[in-house]
């Protein structure tokens, strides 16, 4: 009786895993990857590129570019996965990182996260601090299954907003040794305090609350538009800064809500009333903060940090017993920087026509990956 009932078991889970599995290829096939090169950046002859797809926990299939090294040492190699800037694609600045770091000996993905670009999940550019980080931890489970990848060694890239969802999931997933979360916004704390916490008080929580509550009746699917096509004189330097990448052929992609149309209008309402990064002070693994001097969202990661390794910071309620800066955690400030630079490097010409300045220390980023995603 026992023999039968183990074998009842073993054959629901093989029916179940093959179920399964017709049912992500059925998925897979119906979407439509492109298949050219459309990033706005050139691709390097020291990689090899292809288009992958991955499923979540939640059941959305993100698309990604997955670059190799062509000159690899034998064995296998560590590896990364990219996300960001929040509202942009994997053919803008996550693509650039993930490639410039397959030059430098890694396997690295740029992902679309869901509701975004070429992944699934509607309705479309909706975010969720769930959905979010599971994207990331998504993405180390791709990378575990590849067979040139040692799964013992998977570091991740966070830009932007996905900067803190970097921290966020390195909180949670123990599997990520090492994350690099550049030029980051805290998006829980921007999208319930605005800028430089100006609206962090109850009363203007609540009106923000309140327009929300009643755009979900209204229109729930309108957008809130993405960066300005045009910049007033007057308006703030980080402002035009978002203008010149997203807005021009530096960085302008047409899947880019950042680049077009925007995010929904509700579409981070759960990020408003969230602190997702509370227990980033318990990340054991390697954290390097890089920010830009000049940025204005400098504050974000200067006070992610401060909490990570200290138990306390502005903008954190909770207040433990600090502790010395681990050796492992590093608060990388680039002289000159403001917070796009630390997209692209601070291309000022077009894709395909040269640099004229790179402030990203892309060896910088190689060497501490290296030195934590160790055997």
């Amino acid at each position: 009786m026992k023999k039968s009932y183990l074998t009842l078991i073993f054959a629901t889970a093989l029916l179940t895993a093959c179920s399964t599995k017709v049912t992500n290829e059925s998925k897979m096939a119906k979407m439509e990857l492109t298949q050219e090169w459309d990033k706005v950046f050139q691709l390097s002859e020291k990689v090899n590129h292809r288009k992958v797809m991955f499923d979540t926990q939640y059941g959305f299939t993100l698309a990604a570019d997955l670059y190799e090294p062509k000159e690899s040492s034998e064995g296998k190699l560590a590896a990364i996965a990219v996300s960001g800037p929040f509202g942009a694609t994997k053919e803008q600045s996550s693509g650039l990182y993930a490639m410039r770091m397959a030059e430098r000996g890694f396997v690295t993905i740029a992902f679309d996260p869901s509701f975004t670009g070429e992944s699934s999940g509607e309705p479309r550019r909706t975010a969720s601090p769930d959905i979010n980080t599971e994207d990331f931890m998504a993405a180390v489970d791709y990378l575990s299954t590849l067979p040139q990848v040692d799964p013992e060694r998977i570091g991740i890239i966070g830009i932007c907003g996905w900067g803190g969802i970097a921290l966020n999931a390195a909180a949670a997933d123990t599997r990520i040794k090492a994350t690099v979360a550049s030029t980051m916004y805290d998006m829980s704390r921007v999208s319930g305090n605005d800028y430089n916490d100006a609206f962090d008080i109850e009363e203007a929580r609540h009106k923000n609350r309140e327009m929300l509550s009643k755009q979900r009746l209204v229109d729930p699917m309108a957008m809130a538009g993405g960066v300005l096509d045009s910049v007033p004189w007057q308006a703030p330097q980080f402002v035009k800064d978002y203008h010149d990448y997203y807005k021009t052929s530096r960085g302008y992609h047409a899947r880019s809500g950042n680049s077009n149309d925007g995010w929904r209008t509700i579409g981070t309402q759960a990020y408003a009333n969230t602190r997702f990064l509370y227990y980033i002070n318990e990340i054991r693994s390697a954290v390097m903060v890089m920010h830009g001097e000049d940025a204005h969202s400098r504050y974000f990661g200067e006070a992610a940090f401060h909490y990570m390794v200290e138990g306390k910071a502005e903008g954190y309620n909770t207040v433990v017993k600090p502790n010395p800066v681990p050796e492992n955690k590093q608060l990388l400030i680039i002289p000159n920087a403001s917070h796009t630079d630390l997209y692209d490097g601070g291309f000022t010409q077009p894709a395909g026509k040269g640099e004229s300045k790179n402030l990203i220390p892309w060896d910088k980023l190689a060497d501490f990956f290296n030195q934590y995603l160790i055997k």
